[in-house]
């Protein structure tokens, strides 16, 4: 099995005292369920999957049934836990009256579909386990010192054809056809059909619009003015249909970041796509990227979303923006921790561009490069 980063968090969670309620959130098909089973063989335990009926009655705010429930096991495994929001109360009684531990896989929308999620604050911590990340690609292939250039550059080209999904990157003996049809049975299945029907929503094909108009603008400015009156649609639909893909990894915001010196504009924020295996599928484009007339936006898109990913698998303490002045110069990364040290990344496909920095607070510069994006991410981030 491919070694994952949230790995080793579990195991260090198993072996201390904490008996915080152990969250993983990401897409499905992103290897949650993998990991539960592996779990499981290891400690010898049931999982619990909230997408049976049967399991959820098990889970309900009842002392006894809770006793049966913990019953010579120190460690419970929920699979899915967002498709019983009810089960929140049956969490918190567990952390608080019993000893256990509980690791639970599933979307973060159990926060909006629960009105007592908030029971659970200072019992709960979040972890994650998106589409695989190049460190842990990495970390899972014996590449020699002299192969790792070669193999960085297949990293990147390979990621920004068909995304990093594990049942697509992993089997690489699958033909591109292969992959485009399971890329297809991903955005049908999950992302448009199991989105649509976990959040009750109307219409299908306007959730895949809008995926598809965001698709096509990534590296811009999103205007929700704009993708509602092409496709005549609610502005207010449009939102919530992007803050729903926002919430369940498949969509990564980048808002405009702002400074009291009144230089930077922007009402809009940028979205890119976790995985561009998804988004070249909504718009059926695999092409190599040297015949791709997208190939700036799509590489950008690759390093936000390679360092959203490090930001989550490394619980690293920062926010993500893009910069712009009123003349229409722009840096495309921001990068602000919580002690409001600044560092500024200039995105580009060639390493000739360099233009000087317009950020205007004290901060870092760096280019980020097809070279160096390796480097910069897995070990300076």
């Amino acid at each position: 099995m491919y070694a994952r980063n949230i790995q080793t968090d579990i195991d260090l969670y198993l072996k201390n005292d904490s008996h915080k309620i152990f969250f993983i959130w990401g897409p499905r098909r992103s290897g949650k369920t993998t990991i539960l089973k592996a779990l499981a063989k290891k400690l010898n335990l049931p999982i619990f999957n909230f997408d049976l009926l049967s399991d959820q009655e098990k889970f309900s705010p009842d002392r006894q049934t809770l006793q049966n429930l913990v019953s010579g096991v120190k460690v419970i495994l929920i699979d899915e836990v967002q498709n019983h929001p009810e089960s929140v109360l049956a969490l918190k009684i567990l952390f608080d009256e019993f000893n256990i531990k509980i690791i639970a896989t599933g979307s973060s929308e159990l926060r909006q579909k629960s009105a007592n999620f908030d029971s659970l604050s200072g019992r709960f911590t979040d972890h994650y386990c998106l589409p695989l990340a190049i460190q842990e690609i990495s970390d899972n292939n014996q590449t020699k010192s002299y192969q790792q250039s070669n193999f960085q550059e297949k990293l990147q080209n390979d990621i920004q054809i068909f995304g990093s999904y594990p049942e697509i990157y992993i089997d690489q003996k699958q033909s591109d056809s292969a992959k485009i049809d399971l890329l297809q049975n991903i955005l049908d299945t999950y992302i448009l059909k199991d989105v649509v029907n976990i959040y009750n929503l109307k219409d299908t094909k306007l959730a895949k619009d809008i995926l598809t108009k965001i698709a096509l603008q990534i590296g811009s400015e999103v205007s929700l003015r704009e993708i509602a009156g092409s496709l005549n649609a609610n502005v207010v639909t449009v939102s919530n249909y992007i803050e729903i893909f926002i919430k369940n990894y498949i969509l990564i915001p980048l808002p405009s970041f702002k400074t009291n010196l009144r230089r930077a504009v922007s009402e809009n924020r940028k979205l890119y796509f976790y995985d561009l295996g998804i988004r070249n599928i909504l718009i059926k484009d695999f092409r190599p990227q040297n015949l791709r007339p997208d190939s700036g936006g799509v590489f950008e898109n690759f390093i936000i979303s390679e360092i959203e990913k490090q930001k989550r698998n490394k619980n690293v303490q920062c926010t993500l923006y893009f910069y712009r002045e009123y003349n229409g110069q722009e840096i495309d990364l921001v990068i602000e921790d919580y002690q409001k040290k600044y560092s500024c990344f200039e995105i580009k496909t060639s390493s000739n561009s360099q233009t000087k920095t317009i950020f205007p607070l004290p901060h870092k510069l760096t280019y980020l490069t097809p070279k160096n994006y390796f480097h910069e991410i897995t070990v300076n981030f």
